[in-house]
């Protein structure tokens, strides 16, 4: 398939990884920003095959992994208490609240639904007038655009039983929270190629300036990873901190105007609160006030009753690059995927995830990390 197996042959890749070889002198630290670079990175053994000289770290970008505790419990409290449809993608659905997760409420008897689109949950919305129906509406900037077209159609169809639960984030503001964290020390990073997508690249630029790090749009198959790596390294060789773009078959500098539009036209910036790291400022999406009646949010009555995370996980050391999975003394044995202390164990982005299900990776990094 074009624009797949060429970015996995193993002649590509080996390639690559003569020319990091070549060009590292020096230990380096980077970060890959997003979840399913992560996974790549994990599943396809590439952390082994890199120099030793070169460190990557897991960042945040896993929206799932950071949803807050309260979000969750709330998308429960809605599904059990006030009986809306509760609709999701797959992801949120095993991942633990306070109490339960959505996957247990809907065996106790909610109606919760795993849907593919948004679009599907205003269908339901539709063809179910005397219930409320509530997507959850969770993501970085990739997902915002079909979120937003969901809340576009519904008021178009003059639908009044549909809302979404609103847990957006933004991978700029996520950067500035690990650089300014004093307890990390990343030299580089690989930005994720779909979010530059739909957002373009002006927003990265003055990061790496401020900071003074290469930021490298990057893809997820093996070959784009490693070049990004290659591109991350010249650049720190060389002292040099600009912004690259190594995902020009797909990114843009402008990214999409048009799923730009919609998102400004739906959404507004807020301030985040990010499970495992704290609120951080200018950091999200929310409805904005003149849509407030498809603001779930607002829509919905719900007891605030704050929780506190599980003492025994490490989920938001993990989230920041401080620690790596295997570091946490509950991974693979209280912590597992069918009985998670964090997010990071069971979505499909999460670093603790992929850890687990590729051992022989792990293991590897393990001694090396």
């Amino acid at each position: 398939m074009k624009y797949l197996a060429e970015y996995r042959a193993p002649e590509v890749v080996e390639g690559y990884l003569r020319e990091i070889r070549k060009t590292v002198t020096r230990p380096w630290t980077i970060m890959e920003v997003c979840g399913g670079q992560t996974h790549s990175l994990v599943k396809n053994g590439l952390l082994n095959l890199l120099p030793p000289e070169v460190q990557m770290i897991h960042g945040p970008g896993c929206p799932v992994c950071v949803t807050p505790l309260h979000l969750i419990d709330k998308a429960v409290f809605l599904a059990q208490e006030r009986g809306v449809i509760l609709c999701s993608f797959g992801d949120m659905i095993r991942v633990p609240g306070s109490r339960r997760s959505l996957l247990e409420a809907k065996a106790a008897g909610a109606d919760v639904r795993i849907l593919y689109s948004p679009l599907e949950a205003v269908k339901l919305a539709q063809e179910n007038p005397n219930r409320e129906v509530v997507f959850f509406a969770v993501g970085f900037e990739t997902t915002a655009p079909a979120n937003a077209l969901s809340v576009q159609y519904a008021r178009q169809l003059g639908l009044t039983n549909y809302s979404i639960l609103a847990s957006h984030v933004l991978v700029p503001p996520a950067i500035q929270a690990v650089m300014a964290d004093p307890e990390t020390h990343i030299q580089g990073f690989l930005a994720a190629g779909h979010v530059c997508t739909i957002m373009g690249l002006d927003q990265y630029a003055p990061l790496a300036a401020q900071y003074g790090v290469p930021v490298v749009v990057t893809g997820f198959e093996p070959a784009d990873l490693l070049h990004g790596i290659l591109l991350t390294l010249k650049q720190l060789e060389n002292g040099e901190c600009r912004l690259d773009n190594q995902y020009t078959r797909v990114v843009k500098p402008e990214g999409n105007p048009q799923a730009r539009q919609v998102i400004d036209q739906v959404f507004e910036v807020v301030d985040r609160e990010w499970r495992g790291v704290g609120v951080i400022p200018q950091s999200g999406w929310d409805v904005r006030p003149e849509l407030a009646a498809f603001n779930a949010n607002l829509k919905f009555e719900v007891p605030q009753q704050r929780a506190a995370e599980c003492p025994d996980c490490i989920a938001g050391q993990v989230l920041k690059g401080i620690k790596k999975p295997h570091q946490c003394s509950q991974f693979g044995t209280r912590c597992t995927p069918l009985n998670p202390l964090g997010a990071p164990m069971v979505s499909s982005e999460g670093a603790c995830a992929a850890y687990y299900h590729y051992a022989q990776a792990s293991l590897a990094v393990a001694e090396v990390g």
